[in-house]
């Protein structure tokens, strides 16, 4: 199983993940001083991450509990991973706004 299909069961099983939307930037990091010293075969990810177990929380909570669900691979498989997460309601708005 690849890495971004792992990330998304995961966050599915986890934290109930509707929609789970992962791209690997790894290729932009990897002459950085970090990136070089990370464990092999780690990368940088970018997510979108829509669950209704985000409702009421802040963003820092909502972060949170992805980098909870995510501790092993983010010692293993994810040297860095940016995070945009939302509830249902707020991905629906997201959604009607876009032309």
């Amino acid at each position: 199983m690849n890495t971004i299909t792992q990330i998304k069961d995961i966050l599915q099983d986890k934290l109930g993940a509707v929609i789970v939307e992962i791209a690997d930037r790894s290729d932009l990091h990897k002459h950085h001083q970090g990136r070089m010293n990370a464990p092999v075969g780690s990368g940088h990810y970018d997510a979108i991450i829509v669950a209704e177990s985000f409702a009421g929380k802040t963003m820092m909570q909502q972060h949170r509990m992805v980098y909870a669900a995510l501790a092993e691979q983010m010692q293993t498989t994810i040297h860095a991973i940016a995070l945009k997460t939302y509830t249902p309601e707020q991905w629906q708005q997201i959604e009607q706004s876009q032309p």
